[in-house]
């Protein structure tokens, strides 16, 4: 029987429902959908992944089956595939109204709002870091929006909604940076001028 359980696992169980729509997968190929797909979303917790396919395989929303795969070592793979119940349970969560708060989650955030409590060298290392990160991100969310073209609008609208939101994020960051850049600049100009102006008093 299908149990609801808190706010906090809904997405990722739903998301899992939904993408076993499209046909069975093993726990690691949903792992791979989620990180590659719903990142823009919400923030993910991978080791949550597991747990909740047991759970719901317990619940009955899913049903798992093992799969030899030939020439292979190790134990056998987990297939899971989505159940009537399952079926049932996500056209239900699909007809509710969406929660109406819009949340941006992005570790890097909240470490750049306490930089000015660190050592200003190593602020600028580390945007320059998470700069290639969204780059990287970017060039993935693209290759994404492609292989998403033919998967219907909706899909096709939600890759899309990924790429915008890493251009802005990425457009911002560069902007962050030269902003810190020119004023870390000024201040050395300042310091300079100010021992310039010391050195030639009377």
């Amino acid at each position: 029987m299908y149990i609801k359980t808190p706010r906090e696992n809904m997405s990722l169980r739903y998301s899992i429902l939904g993408l076993l729509h499209y046909k069975p997968m093993h726990g690691y190929r949903l792992k791979e959908h989620i990180e590659r797909n719903f990142g823009h979303m919400w923030s993910i917790n991978f080791g949550q992944i597991y747990p909740n396919l047991k759970k719901m395989k317990a619940e009955g929303l899913i049903s798992m089956r093992e799969e030899v795969c030939e020439g292979e070592k190790g134990p056998p793979r987990k297939l899971y595939s989505i159940t009537e119940t399952g079926k049932q349970a996500f056209q239900t969560w699909l007809a509710e109204s969406p929660e109406g708060s819009m949340i941006l989650r992005d570790p890097f955030l909240m470490r750049f709002v306490f930089f000015g409590f660190g050592e200003e060298a190593r602020a600028l290392e580390q945007i320059e870091e998470q700069l290639g990160v969204y780059e990287k991100q970017l060039a993935r969310r693209y290759s994404n929006l492609n292989r998403w073209e033919h998967s219907g609008p909706y899909v096709k609208l939600m890759a899309d909604l990924g790429v915008r939101m890493n251009e802005v994020f990425l457009d911002w960051l560069k902007d962050a940076q030269q902003e810190l850049l020119n004023s870390r600049q000024d201040r050395a100009t300042d310091e300079n001028e100010a021992m310039v102006e010391e050195k030639n008093r009377p």
